[in-house]
């Protein structure tokens, strides 16, 4: 296990559609480790692998004392919805309100391919969105109304981190295109 840098705001690995994971082996049982232990040294409530530079669809929580991942999830959410502050590990320090699901049902897979559902409402409902949204390439500040993501791109702009040169997105020459085998 390994904790991994977490990619920041204008990463294009941010922006790409994570790929669906095929294989359940070894390696996406190291990285669903290394997302786990990253998340939690972070802190974070959530953390999925194209935070950590992995373009695959696979994500981990800790919401409520539960530590969980989810492998290619599909979402089922409640029409009643939340409002209320979300953060990103991808924007350290800023924090905004944002409009989501109140609930919601997750099916996918644990790191061996098990099926799994997961039905969670507020905080964990909203993580799991959350993460999800990184799977698609969307990030928070993409769902706030204009006046907010305004203000989330001003604040973007003036952080600490602002401006740091993002890490090098490479493609691998390998047929597998750095999916796990």
């Amino acid at each position: 296990m390994a904790i991994q840098p977490i990619r920041i705001f204008g990463d294009p690995v941010l922006r790409l559609a994570a790929q669906p994971v095929t294989v359940f082996d070894k390696e996406l049982r190291t990285l669903v480790r290394d997302l786990t232990e990253t998340m939690k040294d972070a802190p974070g409530s959530g953390l999925a692998a194209p935070q950590i530079g992995v373009s695959l669809r696979v994500f981990t929580y800790h919401v409520d004392g539960v530590v969980g991942h989810l492998v290619n999830p599909r979402l089922d959410l409640t029409e009643e919805e939340q409002e209320g502050p979300e953060g990103c590990l991808s924007l350290p320090g800023l924090t905004f309100d944002c409009k989501r699901a109140y609930g919601v049902v997750a099916k996918g897979f644990n790191e061996y391919g098990d099926p799994v559902t997961i039905e969670g409402t507020q905080l964990l409902a909203r993580c799991i969105q959350h993460e999800t949204d990184h799977l698609d390439g969307i990030i928070f500040i993409d769902r706030l109304d204009r006046e907010q993501r305004k203000a989330a791109l001003r604040a973007v702009r003036e952080a600490e981190w602002a401006g740091d040169s993002a890490p090098q997105v490479k493609v691998s020459p390998h047929s597998t295109f750095g999916r796990a085998l």
